[in-house]
């Protein structure tokens, strides 16, 4: 046993070395080939991989001098540097690699970013230029490095000539080349700003509602504070959930300016467009690039939230939580709109740590810590409270709101909707009922209400005719929504046509196969049509799911054992 574990040892270490140090000069190659330095490769490899990027940087960091002979190790190192916010050492690093002739697309990209902030223009031109000869690049690539080369060079050129750089932009990215375009001219302190600014925020096709903060942010850097409240008022009607824009109505008022943002600052505007390329990788759930490029974004520009915000959402998708929480902590310092933003998300991950009180607790803290509570701040925290099943003081809450506003505020089928459902999972189902149908009154193609009474009606027997023909509604409006398609069949199931509550439900099982009601319903459709054997097999299947509530529990025992 001992023999075959040694030679199997050697059989991987030799595919290692192979593999990874295939290019080690022979001289190198007994001081990469021991077991402490693969071990630390691998380490940070995975790591890095695996976005801990401290970790990762404690590994790499050990492996000084293989960069000589394995380019992609000092990609990989550059890499936890930069997401570790050491950008001093990434740059030292980069110029080491220039000075031995390999550098490569990261390390010119990181001289050339560390020369813009130091407004040594002349040598970041130099780097910027150097990343036009490196191939393969993606379109987003190409965009960054367009852009950089454009904009370390505007200086030197005048509004016109500028713009024609501008309008090369590959013609696939026309809102890239639009958003630029703003910032050109504001950084040419052009009289046309506000009108682009204008021009690309009330377009109807793409939500450009972010650059209505910029728009006022331009304006209230230019002490045109009345002109800024509009846009800021304006906008919020729209975007009413806008973080930056409620921060920055906050600051107007306090006059404290914690959220940096200038067009007319080159370093910033950069910054900006590195967000722009993080965003793009977030949504194609690229995330390692994306936290790269944002990291990048924080260097040029400190003390703008919004990269922090992007940051933190990264982490949450790839459930690191811990990292994520700390982003959202300092965030929340930085005034009450980030306070209340920080708490949700952090409410939302412990809740995903199973910590619900801890974060019930969090909420209500810091809700009660604001110093004015809008209506949707409020809003926030009756849903939380009701979707924590303290539906009681949800209640009030709800109330407090509808108390507030009219029919044709845009919260009011919302509240009402979420006043329903707290007020039926209490057992007062004519208050309920009340609500929801009050919901629906202003709001008629909200698929989830209709979905949420029908199906109560259902359970109580009652309307079973009318409630199928809301759910065939519910279900055009949500096509292939399990939950809808699940109480559709029950309302067929409720009607006695059983072959078509099976054909239904077959397919809620197969969009939804580990939820317990929908595995029930199926049971009992089974049963109806005959077919016993397999009904029983979906009832037992209920029994093994962990979601299961003691009620239902016991009456699948009770099917399994008599049937329907």
């Amino acid at each position: 046993m001992y023999i075959i574990r040694f030679i199997y040892k050697i059989i991987l270490r030799t595919l290692f070395i192979t593999i990874f140090f295939s290019t080690l000069q022979a001289k190198n190659l007994d001081k990469f080939e021991k077991a402490s330095f693969i071990s630390d490769y691998f380490s940070g490899l995975i790591l890095l991989n695996d976005n801990q990027y401290s970790k990762s940087y404690g590994y790499l960091r050990n492996l000084e001098g293989l960069e000589s002979n394995h380019p992609s190790y000092s990609i990989k190192y550059l890499h936890s540097l930069v997401n570790l916010g050491r950008f001093n050492e990434a740059f030292h690093f980069s110029k080491k690699l220039e000075k031995a002739r390999l550098n490569n697309f990261e390390s010119d990209l990181i001289i050339g970013i560390y020369y813009l902030k130091d407004k040594n223009y002349l040598l970041a031109n130099k780097y910027f230029s150097n990343l036009k000869d490196y191939k393969d690049k993606s379109i987003l690539d190409n965009f960054i490095v367009n852009s950089l080369s454009n904009w370390v060079n505007f200086n030197e050129l005048s509004l016109t000539e500028a713009k024609k750089r501008i309008d090369l932009i590959d013609p696939r990215l026309e809102n890239l080349k639009r958003i630029q375009n703003i910032f050109l001219h504001c950084f040419f302190k052009s009289p046309k700003t506000g009108f682009y600014f204008e021009d690309l925020t009330s377009n109807k096709e793409v939500d450009f509602s972010r650059y209505n903060y910029f728009h006022a942010k331009y304006l209230s850097n230019k002490n045109k504070y009345e002109e800024a409240k509009i846009i800021i008022d304006s906008s919020l009607k729209l975007y009413p959930r806008n973080l930056l824009l409620n921060q920055l109505k906050l600051d107007l008022v306090n006059k404290k300016y914690k959220n940096e943002f200038n067009c007319e600052n080159l370093t910033n505007v950069v910054a900006e467009i590195f967000y722009i390329s993080a965003n793009a990788l977030s949504l194609q759930n690229l995330y390692k690039s994306s936290n790269f490029y944002l990291n990048l974004a924080k260097f040029l520009n400190k003390n703008f939230y919004s990269f922090d915000a992007l940051l933190a959402e990264n982490f949450f998708k790839i459930n690191k939580f811990d990292e994520a929480k700390k982003i959202y902590n300092d965030i929340g310092r930085h005034g009450e709109a980030f306070l209340w933003y920080s708490a949700k998300q952090n409410a939302k991950i412990l809740i995903e740590e199973n910590k619900d009180e801890k974060a019930l607790k969090l909420i209500k803290n810091t809700f009660e810590k604001l110093s004015k509570k809008d209506i949707y701040e409020t809003y926030d925290f009756a849903r939380f409270l009701k979707n924590n099943d303290k539906f009681e003081e949800s209640i009030k809450v709800y109330t407090n709101i509808i108390n507030k506003i009219s029919e044709t505020h845009p919260l009011y089928p919302d509240v009402k909707d979420g006043r329903g459902v707290a007020y039926e999972r209490i057992g007062e189902w004519k208050k309920a009922e009340k609500d929801l149908l009050a919901s629906l009154k202003v709001s008629p193609n909200q698929a989830y209400v209709i979905n949420y009474l029908a199906y109560s009606w259902i359970e109580q027997g009652v309307k079973i005719e009318k409630s199928l023909k809301m759910l065939e509604k519910a279900n055009d409006l949500k096509a292939n929504d399990p939950y809808i398609i699940d109480s559709l069949g029950w309302a067929l199931f409720k009607l006695k046509r059983y072959k078509d509550a099976k054909l239904q439900l077959q397919s809620a099982v197969e969009l939804m196969p580990a939820d317990p009601v929908v595995n029930d319903h199926y049971g009992d459709a089974l049963w109806m049509n005959g077919e016993k054997i397999q009904a029983r097999y979906f009832w037992n299947y209920v029994l093994s799911l962990e979601d299961i509530e003691d009620e239902m529990k016991q009456s699948v025992e009770n099917k399994l054992t008599s049937g329907l």
